[in-house]
């Protein structure tokens, strides 16, 4: 069956009769104002069985015909089906690894904890995965003679990578606006280097997302955050990939990070798709965890009691925390999180900065290299755990956001005992020891214990 004939277009997330195709500038609803979302006509998807979709998503995987080995592309009947092929902009984002921690979660209580690396992309986050379909998008639209002048977004740090990177390989003009003094080097230095405009702002994420929405009021800049639903649509493979890697079987538990929302909604989505064609048979229960200093979602949902579509998130003034790629207090993707979490039974938690911290720590000490995103999402499923809401036989997939190695600042100061306020309870600082044989044996002794 080709892929000419399946289809996808946008409609409005609320309910209103609204539908526009995916090469429109459009973002909200012009009725309600609602966000949009992508609709596929599973209709025509149902018509290939789910061993038949399976066979072609396994036969695909980082494998075959330029861009179908791509853990995006290789889905792309889900995704945007009517793309060109030609217009297409990969760099063989997803096929991120599913590592499983037994040394970890046997120290939490758990016996079967898989963490998904999506860090261990191009860029170094998950953000490619959305990015992807969001640049193809804009070069099918300049295709066809959308006059799109340049791709912007705000960012706390890996959005502005991903972007700039993507249109990099496409020719495409992007700007980044970012909070001046709240991200990372590596983050600061990889849209630079890419060749993005980057103007650093003296405000903080919620300010530069007021500042880049208002500035895509005018149809020749293309607005790239994740209010814009061609994101979503990547990020959702995430879900089909983790199923995909652990033969098609879906986990009890997927723990992730909570910011701005959006991974949270794609999450869902994924699942969702994938029972309704027959895939799966179950879905997973979702938690989202949010650090304690930008805890919008955790409060609405502690308050209401459960995370229900009804919920009402109220904004906040998000505090500095080690975790600043999710460091927002009005999320733009609220409502679809919440939909998400209702349709997946799901929960809400938070974490101190301690306890982020900690556990990330904890996880560095089995094997893994975790960003403090990702620490937000173990320390979120340790406190579950212990509460005996995630039980000991079920299985959990913690989503890692992002890669280690662009927060090598946060590893540093754990180990050195510099960060402000943390205790640095499994600090692993170096030793100094004169160069001689005596004294490397005395401090492997010191360690280990004689032989």
């Amino acid at each position: 069956m080709a892929t000419e004939a399946f289809s996808a277009w946008f409609r409005c997330s609320e309910g209103c009769d609204f539908r526009a195709e995916l090469t429109d500038v459009v973002y909200r609803c012009p009725r309600c104002q609602g966000l949009l979302e992508v609709e596929h006509d599973l209709a025509a998807l149902r018509r290939r069985s789910a061993r038949e979709w399976k066979d072609l998503f396994d036969a695909r995987f980082r494998r075959g015909a330029w861009p179908f080995g791509s853990g995006v592309w290789g889905k792309k009947e889900w995704v945007y089906p009517q793309l060109s092929p030609g217009n297409v902009v990969s760099m063989y984002e997803g096929g991120s690894p599913l590592l499983r921690l037994d040394r970890y979660g046997a120290e939490i209580g758990l016996e079967d904890v898989w963490l998904k690396e999506c860090g261990v992309t191009h860029t170094g986050s998950f953000k490619d995965l959305g990015m992807t379909v969001l640049v193809s998008a804009v070069k099918e639209m300049r295709s066809r003679g959308v006059p799109v002048r340049a791709v912007a977004c705000a960012s706390t740090g890996d959005t502005s990578a991903a972007l700039a990177a993507y249109c990099a390989a496409a020719g495409i003009p992007s700007v980044v606006l970012l909070p001046r003094g709240m991200i990372s080097t590596a983050q600061l230095v990889q849209p630079i280097a890419n060749g993005a405009l980057v103007l650093e702002l003296d405000t903080d994420f919620d300010g530069c997302m007021k500042v880049v929405q208002d500035l895509s009021r005018t149809p020749d800049i293309y607005l790239a955050n994740s209010m814009n639903s061609l994101r979503i649509e990547g990020q959702k493979t995430l879900s089909v990939e983790t199923a995909q890697q652990l033969d098609w079987q879906v986990p009890d538990w997927v723990v992730i990070p909570g910011g701005n929302l959006g991974n949270a909604s794609a999450v869902g989505r994924g699942f969702l798709m994938m029972k309704e064609l027959g895939l799966v048979d179950r879905l997973p229960r979702l938690a989202v965890a949010q650090a304690e200093n930008a805890n919008p979602l955790y409060r609405a949902v502690y308050a209401a009691g459960r995370a229900t579509a009804s919920v009402k998130v109220d904004p906040i003034l998000a505090k500095k925390t080690l975790a600043s790629a999710i460091q927002i207090g009005a999320p733009v993707s609220a409502r679809r999180a919440l939909r998400a979490l209702e349709a997946l039974d799901g929960v809400v938690e938070q974490a101190s900065e301690q306890e982020l911290a900690d556990a990330a720590a904890r996880a560095d000490r089995a094997g893994a290299f975790t960003c403090p995103h990702t620490g937000v999402a173990l320390a979120a499923l340790e406190k579950l755990a212990r509460r005996g809401i995630v039980k000991a036989g079920e299985r959990v997939v913690v989503v890692s956001t992002a890669h280690g190695l662009k927060f090598a600042d946060f590893k540093v100061g754990y180990h050195d005992g510099t960060l402000p306020g943390i205790a640095s309870l499994l600090r692993n600082p170096t030793a100094r020891v004169p160069a001689s044989l005596g004294s490397v044996q005395d401090a492997i002794a010191a360690r280990f214990g004689r032989g």
